[in-house]
């Protein structure tokens, strides 16, 4: 008889994630987004996505749900949506090169507010 299990860990879902991101199918934008993560980090252009993570935790708690990486303005950055310990949703915009936080969106009762200015 199996015992329930508490939630995967943010480690077993990054590994599931990355594992879906390989299999076989159907090109996708996504390809795009996942071959131009691995050409920046093979060049050293940006942070590999576990030290951002590691980083991001330690200045705000929350689960990961989805991470997606993309140029914006000119520079890559890591979008991050965190299911926070109060329940809120939160949009984290990282910088990729450096970790630094761009922007926090929360969602609260179907509102939407910038928490965190753009610097």
């Amino acid at each position: 008889m199996n015992t329930p299990r508490s939630l995967p860990s943010r480690r077993r879902l990054l590994a599931l994630a990355a594992a879906a991101m390989t299999l076989g199918g159907p090109a996708r934008a996504d390809d795009d987004d996942h071959e131009m993560a691995r050409r920046a980090l093979e060049r050293g252009q940006v942070l590999p996505l576990r030290s951002v993570l590691d980083k991001l935790e330690r200045e705000m708690p929350g689960q990961v749900l989805k991470v997606e990486f993309e140029r914006d303005d000119g520079r890559f950055v890591y979008k991050i949506r965190l299911l926070q310990p109060d329940g809120r949703m939160a949009g984290v915009k990282v910088d990729a090169s450096d970790g630094r936080v761009l922007g926090i969106k929360r969602r609260e009762h179907g509102k939407e507010g910038d928490a965190h200015p753009r610097r």
